[in-house]
């Protein structure tokens, strides 16, 4: 009976970390578009109305959710750990690579952006109680130095540090922490109210900040524009972290974290194709390992034990 129930669990356990890496991947998918839309947006709106007003429309989007599903108040000790959520991934990501992409290409911002899944690995350990074994430390540092390889070689890596770099390190660490929090969180609330009711503890700050950039510079630009925006309220900030949270939660803040590290690769490829940014060959190459790294970060297990996970 005891190894019946023991390999069980282990069948358990495997099915929550392969749904948990697909819905991770399928977050990475949707944000990996996040940095070249943030750079058309950006060239024709005021980048303090593009970081605060897409998380209004998300706000709006996520209020809707919530009311139709009948979803029950977060307790007292959960609003501190959203406001922890917010700051990061509402406000301090959006913001911070808002105003770096005015001046900057998003081809570059793809290189600060390849630090995210180390980073997020390091919250997991101070916020998520998850203890990854050394190997794990040895491949994901191995698909970190590989993305920063074929940044370099692909000419994205030039001059000094620039305040734009720096802003983009600001986002990618606050970035870490709301993905860390928010992906230990999404074990208690699920991904898809984690990150509606961060959405709207966040309202009083992102609507009057809002209202003021839509004031000082009132918002006008072209179709191509606004669908950018459309994009980064509904997808960006809303949509895509019911999937990431949600496979977070499931397999793991560290383990699933790693599949940011194709997120540079393809974030360079919608330059590409978006922004006519030229992408070399070597790609491809720098593809394959980044993907063997993903695959070796999967072959350990987490440290810490596998928690109950709520549905959205």
């Amino acid at each position: 009976m005891r190894d019946e129930s023991s390999a069980t669990r282990t069948k358990t356990i495997t099915a929550d970390h392969t749904v948990g890496l697909a819905l991770g991947a399928l977050g990475v998918l949707a944000f990996s578009m996040s940095l070249p839309l943030t750079r058309v947006a950006v060239q024709e709106l005021d980048p303090w109305f593009v970081a605060f007003g897409r998380a209004v429309g998300a706000a709006l989007l996520a209020w809707a959710y919530l009311r139709s599903t009948g979803a029950p108040r977060p307790t007292r000790g959960q609003w501190r750990r959203l406001s922890i959520v917010a700051l990061g991934v509402v406000v301090g990501f959006p913001l911070f690579t808002s105003l770096a992409l005015t001046t900057q290409t998003s081809a570059h911002g793809a290189v600060v952006i390849a630090v995210l899944p180390a980073m997020t690995a390091a919250f997991a350990v101070l916020r998520a109680g998850e203890r990854p074994p050394p190997p794990f430390w040895v491949a994901s540092i191995g698909g970190l130095l590989a993305v920063l390889a074929f940044l370099v070689v692909n000419g994205t890596v030039s001059g000094a540090v620039s305040i734009d770099d720096l802003y983009l390190l600001a986002a990618v660490v606050l970035c870490g922490l709301g993905y860390a929090e928010g992906g230990a969180l999404a074990r208690e609330l699920g991904g898809a109210r984690t990150i509606c009711w961060a959405l709207l503890l966040s309202l009083p700050v992102t609507l009057p900040v809002t209202a003021v950039a839509a004031a000082a510079h009132p918002p006008r630009a072209d179709a191509g524009v606004w669908a950018a925006f459309g994009y980064l309220a509904a997808v960006s900030m809303f949509l895509g972290f019911f999937a990431w949270y949600a496979g977070l939660a499931r397999g793991g803040v560290a383990r699933v974290g790693q599949i940011q590290l194709a997120q540079p690769v393809l974030t360079l490829t919608w330059s590409a194709l978006l922004l006519g940014e030229a992408v070399t060959p070597a790609s491809v190459a720098a593809a394959f390992v980044v993907l063997a790294c993903v695959v070796l970060t999967q072959r350990y297990r987490n440290g810490a034990p596998t928690p109950t996970v709520r549905e959205a």
